[in-house]
């Protein structure tokens, strides 16, 4: 199998569609939704959790292939063999990325198992050969990613805006930014609190 190309997508105000009602289907449409997409959900039947659900358009309706016109991905997560094949085709033909829950083969996107804390991002992936291998390394990684990241993210933005607002010097900046980055300092995050390592960021960017 070709390697996969590893990206981040933006897909904020973009129309993203879902082939299929069920938990599957549920679980990557709300997914999407929280990444901001315009999420349209094609099924004749959904599950209650999908059914209520905010924010999401459902067609209840068997696919026919105009519906995915315009969109960005697509996403065919049913149980009918013939269903997703056709999805793929007329995906394909329109230049439309197109993932098939299960089926890596016909895919032009997996998508990856991942930890998000924050602004921080962690994505596993097999290519496709084990999605419950992704998922094992993910479980480890948990343990040693934890929310104190969220924290330190969340600090590193602030400051990064006070240090590109009052330190002219580019060079100096860099070096700053460098320093902020470094693992004494997410330490002390840990070990003392967001408040007190603010205090010291403050110190490092205006000294």
């Amino acid at each position: 199998m070709s390697k996969y190309y590893p990206i981040h997508l933006d897909v904020r105000g973009k129309k993203c569609v879902i082939i299929g009602g069920g938990k599957v289907a549920y679980r990557k449409a709300c997914k999407l939704k929280e990444s901001g997409a315009d999420v349209v959900v094609i099924s004749p039947e959904v599950c209650s959790e999908m059914a209520g659900e905010e924010g999401l358009i459902l067609i209840k309706k068997e696919y026919e292939k105009g519906i995915i016109d315009g969109a960005l991905l697509v996403i065919a997560a049913t149980d009918n063999e013939a269903v997703n094949k056709k999805v793929t085709l007329d995906a394909e033909k329109r230049g439309i990325m197109i993932n098939v829950v299960d089926y890596p083969e016909r895919c032009s996107f997996v998508v990856p198992s991942t930890i998000e804390r924050g602004d921080l991002c962690i994505s596993i992936s097999t290519g496709g050969a084990s999605p419950a291998v992704a998922k094992r390394i993910r479980e480890e990684l948990e343990a040693v990613f934890g929310k104190e990241y969220e924290e330190y993210l969340d600090l590193l933005t602030k400051m990064r805006s006070l240090a590109m607002s009052t330190v002219e010097d580019g060079a100096k900046r860099r070096k700053i930014l460098q320093r902020l980055a470094k693992k004494d300092i997410f330490d002390m995050v840990k070990d003392q609190g967001v408040e007190s390592v603010e205090v010291k960021m403050r110190g490092i960017i205006s000294g």
